[in-house]
């Protein structure tokens, strides 16, 4: 069985995955921000360690961390079936390969939470060292990203 999917949705939807993905960035940045307040809390003296547990950045930082895996993992699925539905076949090269690698960052440190939560300090540096990783292939992600964009503009032209 095969679904005809009407020529104007194959082509705009193109410009979803790469759409998602700069909204993801953005909001992986702001968890970043989130999980560096929540570790100044953790360190902050008792007076300033009571107005900052007001903002709860602990909370913010572990849900917005739950939203950016499951979005993460959907995100990568999508741009992988919307090539394929595009072009017959994934293009294998450092694009798809290093977020596929990402994929596995983000639930090897969303796994990690439950080792933080009982204070285990080796869970949380490598919670931390596997989320700069990401941040930094995920900018480069958004520039080689950008450049597929371009060749389907000019496909499109």
């Amino acid at each position: 069985m095969t679904i005809d999917i009407p020529e104007p949705i194959k082509v705009w939807s193109q410009f979803g995955h790469p759409l998602l993905m700069w909204i993801l960035f953005a909001l992986t940045l702001y968890a970043l921000y989130l999980g560096i307040q929540w570790r100044r809390t953790r360190f902050a003296d008792k007076d300033n360690k009571k107005e900052l547990l007001k903002k709860d950045f602990r909370s913010r930082h572990y849900q917005l961390g739950s939203l950016l895996l499951g979005l993460m993992v959907l995100g990568n699925l999508g741009g992988m079936a919307i090539t394929y539905i595009n072009n017959g076949k994934l293009f294998v090269g450092p694009h798809l390969l290093v977020g596929l690698t990402m994929t596995g960052l983000i639930a090897v440190s969303a796994s990690l939470s439950p080792l933080m939560q009982k204070g285990n300090e080796l869970a949380r540096y490598t919670h931390i060292t596997l989320n700069m990783a990401l941040v930094g292939l995920f900018g480069w992600q958004a520039f080689s990203g950008m450049e597929i964009v371009q060749k389907i503009l000019d496909k499109m032209s």
